[in-house]
């Protein structure tokens, strides 16, 4: 008689929904805030485009809905295109998180597809904030890419990021909607990377939903529950698939953690609070452990 063993693994499919795809640590910038430490010294990484292609492959099968190439500034991979091209062939929604620096003519072209949005950071009305910030004079050319967008019907959604206490965030928002942009939330500093101040990065600065229909890949085939907890590794996809790393000790071990850390909490439901940097449906300031989901285009595949 053969004996059959029942698989009593968690299952991994259906309970992920948006993967944040970390193509390149590079940037133009240097944001005194960056949870990446990205900047002009960064790389590409180890993940080559084949590498990424199967991993599009992989959120594929697990019914992932979206995925958000994110840097890193991801213009700057050669290969962007190729790979958004990729994953709309295979039927996923595409974000990509740009800052909106330096958009080419056949750029534009990748970004004008349907099924692609797109997301930004904001800071503020007054160029020389935004230089303290990002530490480039970049305001004149985000700010003409964003109209751009727009002017292309390319949806946008942009996070403003209160960082000095001099910033009018209420004008940031009005600025905005002056460019055409109407999909905009408010968040603020998260000590993790280059925004540690007078913290260590720690669970303290997530939101309690980290790994929850969400995972994170970097370009060294890391896997961390979400970009900002990169000091959290669950696996890396060059030694093991997606499905096995969301249903493996560390990603369990993880998961406990998070579920201690937050479950005490009791922290007010503040919708349309969604950090571009978090993904469109997790953000440190809009789900609390009372897992309070954001409204409108901010969810991914508007679950």
């Amino acid at each position: 008689m053969i004996e059959i063993i029942e698989d009593v693994r968690p299952a991994a499919k259906s309970r992920l929904g948006f993967v944040w795809l970390e193509i390149t640590g590079r940037c133009q910038l240097e944001c005194v805030h960056c949870y990446a430490e990205s900047g002009p010294g960064g790389t590409h990484g180890t993940m080559t485009v084949t590498d990424w292609e199967r991993i599009i492959d992989e959120c594929v099968d697990l019914d992932v809905s979206m995925v958000q190439f994110i840097g890193g500034e991801p213009t700057l991979h050669p290969d962007l295109p190729a790979l958004v091209g990729y994953a709309l062939a295979r039927g996923l929604e595409v974000e990509v998180f740009t800052n909106l620096v330096h958009v080419s003519p056949a750029m534009w072209d990748t970004l004008d597809q349907p099924g692609v949005r797109l997301a930004c950071s904001w800071y503020s009305t007054d160029p020389a904030q935004h230089l303290q910030i990002v530490r480039r004079n970049t305001h004149p050319r985000t700010k003409a890419n964003l109209v751009e967008a727009t002017r292309r019907g390319i949806p946008v959604r942009v996070g403003i990021i209160g960082m000095l206490d001099c910033q009018d965030l209420d004008a940031a928002s009005a600025e905005l909607a002056a460019l055409g942009v109407t999909d905009v939330g408010v968040d603020h500093l998260r000590q993790v990377g280059r925004g540690t101040r007078d913290q260590e990065a720690s669970m303290a600065q997530l939101c309690g939903n980290c790994g929850d229909g969400v995972i994170a890949v970097g370009p060294d085939g890391a896997v961390w529950p979400c970009v900002f907890s990169r000091w959290t590794p669950v696996g890396n996809v060059q030694d093991a698939t997606l499905a096995d790393i969301l249903v493996g000790q560390p990603m369990q071990d993880i998961g406990a953690k998070l579920a201690e850390e937050f479950s005490p909490r009791e922290m007010p439901c503040v919708p349309k609070m969604c950090n571009p940097q978090c993904g469109p449906s997790c953000s440190p300031a809009c789900r609390p452990a009372n897992n309070c989901r954001p409204v409108g285009a901010c969810v991914p595949g508007y679950r």
